[in-house]
């Protein structure tokens, strides 16, 4: 899952805190299917849990299936290196004591063409960010009429 590529998309990462400080697998099968259908590859995925008195541990794939509907074994190996001891404990610093959350660094594969195209041209990228879901969820949403 992490070898290197000819053409590389911009990099993204995500901390995810589950409900309940244990993972359901919901999201799984659809992050699958973006790696799948080439939209994405997963360089990292990693399990943290943080501790009531705020220590934060890596988890083991194998001790997240408790009750042995969530298989992650798919998942096994996605480690490129790029997420270190610092990263996970900056990461667990965001969690609430005692959850669980996953940390997942990806490509964007869909606009690997178009960065190597602006690289090439001489372009970089300068800003870059992600508007809050309810931020566009306001915006989209239809006005009334006073």
């Amino acid at each position: 899952m992490t070898e290197p590529r000819a053409e590389t998309g911009p990099i993204d990462y995500l901390v995810v805190e589950f409900p309940a400080g244990t993972p359901t697998g919901v999201g799984m099968p659809l992050l699958l299917d973006l790696v799948d259908r080439g939209l994405i590859r997963i360089l990292d995925l990693v399990f943290v849990s943080k501790g009531d008195d705020g220590t934060v541990a890596g988890l083991e794939l194998a001790d997240l299936d408790g009750d042995g509907e969530l298989d992650l074994t798919v998942f096994a190996g996605a480690s490129s290196g790029l997420l270190g001891a610092d990263d996970l404990d900056e990461a667990g610093a965001v969690l609430d004591p005692g959850a669980t959350a996953a940390v997942l660094v990806y490509e964007n594969v869909w606009a690997a063409p178009l960065a190597t195209a602006l690289r090439r041209s001489g372009a970089q990228l300068v800003a870059g960010g992600r508007i809050p879901v309810d931020e566009v969820e306001a915006a989209l949403a239809p006005s009334v009429p006073a």
